[in-house]
């Protein structure tokens, strides 16, 4: 009988757990299934710009700990995750999407015999992504800027399509695939914390990531000691937060 939990449970269960139990080793291919549920994040426009790094070699984890500060929740870790940003590969992810349209509706088909959503996804892909992400030095993105804010004057319009914006937009995608991570490793029974503490750019030479890649997030894993849990968790009354419109 499975032991899993519900998702209520497993977001109620998931705490930052800063100490892990070094007598409690947990099985990588848990781990690796719960990076793959993270995979199947909502994403923008289903470009999946990210990517998952695994550490499970202790050689590995002892020389990223520095480079977090020597957190106890990276010095304790079982094993690490590490999300990474690849706004970079835009074109690449575009053109695997058209790919899965070819599966779908069948490659070269003319534009007469085309249905309105084919070409309305195919001029997504190739047109309107195109126009999203591309840049140079940041000018063309300021030129798209100026250009979308005109028309916004009239009309509804995106208006993110500047460099810094669609990093962001790659940013957040990732750390939707992290929280799915957490979710699911909670769901196991298994810990998590992610840490913001952390030297990005010795991981990044590290792990031998390229100049366009960016690291969004670094996840220790582990299982819990009582001690690894600061305190009882507090929120914001949620009255405070919370708003219906």
């Amino acid at each position: 009988m499975s032991t899993e939990k519900t998702v209520s449970e497993a977001i109620h269960y998931r705490r930052s757990v800063r100490v892990y139990d070094a007598e409690k080793p947990i099985d990588k291919n848990i781990v690796k299934k719960c990076i793959e549920q993270a995979s199947l994040a909502p994403n923008s426009s289903n470009m999946q710009l990210w990517e998952f790094y695994h550490i499970t070699s202790k050689g590995t984890i002892a020389k990223i700990a520095p480079f977090c500060f020597n957190q106890n929740a990276a010095k304790t870790a079982q094993q690490l995750v590490i999300f990474v940003t690849r706004k970079d590969l835009w074109k690449q992810r575009a053109k695997a999407n058209l790919r899965f349209i070819d599966s779908n509706f069948g490659a070269n088909n003319p534009k007469t015999e085309q249905t309105k959503r084919e070409k309305t996804a195919r001029s997504y892909y190739g047109k309107i992504i195109p126009f999203a992400y591309a840049d140079f030095l940041g000018i063309l993105g300021y030129l798209k800027y100026m250009m979308v804010s005109i028309i916004g004057l009239f009309k509804p319009i995106y208006r993110q399509v500047r460099k810094s914006d669609m990093r962001i937009v790659a940013h957040k995608t990732c750390a939707l695939a992290a929280q799915n991570f957490m979710i699911s490793m909670a769901a196991e029974g298994y810990d998590t914390c992610p840490m913001e503490g952390s030297d990005t750019l010795r991981v990044k030479k590290l792990l031998g990531l390229p100049f366009g890649a960016e690291i969004n997030m670094i996840v220790s894993c582990g299982i819990r000691k009582p001690e690894g849990v600061y305190g009882e968790r507090f929120r914001i009354p949620f009255k405070d937060v919370y708003t219906e419109v």
